[in-house]
């Protein structure tokens, strides 16, 4: 009896084990391709509003041949690696001290909602004209679109950690750094990694939004340079571009989550 209700129980629950083929990740893309491809060259959508793959791919190819792509990546990476670590990083100090002091969190919470819901690329016109036009205004720009994101789940996270687990490791004798170093961080993680890859996205608006208002290169400004053009095939390949960063993004915080938490 007790055999058979732990193969119904386990037959109930395979699906929570099912094993997924390596390749099975790249057959959503390829499908989505594989139907644009067939719609660009089927006649129904006129090429200037929907390029095909194929001459997307074309595009790029002679954008790289000429050299006009490297320098638009490279200036992209620069603002979007530089302002997300800055956001981020310091958006993860201040939610630990929001979550781990009374004192912090009553001062900083009313602050922190206060300014959240305000549209970042509304603050742009301000922040050029306080620090200038050049790189800084646009990685703080980035910088504080991860920021808010990370600070708010941070906080979250630690709030949620188990308080029976902080209480136990001060009656065993650890100072607060250790508390939050080996208590708190770890338990939190789950939470900071959603807020990380939150953050992700809106790192990426804000990057293209800051530059076609206020860069001659980067991504954004070379497909609004192409927009204003109609080259819609050079258009797409910087669309493209921000996808491809977007999920390299994605798996790059997904190889970074499995490292920090390898018990889940």
């Amino acid at each position: 009896m007790e055999e058979t209700i732990r193969k119904y129980i386990t037959n109930k629950v395979a699906f929570l084990e099912q094993r997924v083929p390596v390749y099975a990740p790249v057959l959503g893309i390829t499908f989505i391709v594989a139907v644009w491809e067939i719609i660009g060259r089927s006649g129904l959508i006129s090429p200037l509003f929907l390029p095909s793959p194929t001459s997307i791919l074309s595009a790029a190819w002679e954008m790289i041949v000429k050299g006009e792509l490297h320098p638009n990546i490279l200036a992209s990476l620069y603002r979007i690696i530089l302002g997300y670590l800055l956001g981020g990083s310091i958006g993860i100090i201040v939610g630990l001290l929001l979550g781990f002091s009374k004192w912090a969190e009553s001062v900083g919470t009313p602050i922190l909602f206060s300014f959240y819901p305000i549209p970042k690329i509304a603050l742009l016109p301000l922040i050029i004209l306080w620090l200038g036009i050049g790189e800084l205004p646009k990685v703080t720009m980035i910088a504080l679109g991860v920021f808010f994101p990370v600070v708010i789940n941070t906080y979250s996270g630690v709030k949620n950690v188990d308080s029976t687990l902080i209480k136990a490791a001060v009656t065993f004798g650890s100072n607060h750094l250790n508390v939050v170093r080996k208590v708190i961080l770890p338990g939190s993680l789950p939470v900071i990694f959603a807020g990380l890859k939150l953050a992700a996205g809106t790192s990426l608006l804000l990057l293209v939004a800051a530059e076609m208002i206020a860069a001659k290169e980067g991504i954004g400004a070379m497909i609004l340079h192409y927009g204003n053009l109609m080259i819609t095939t050079k258009l797409m390949v910087g669309v493209v571009l921000l996808s491809v960063i977007g999920l390299i993004f994605n798996r790059t915080l997904d190889f970074l989550e499995r490292k920090c938490l390898p018990w889940k």
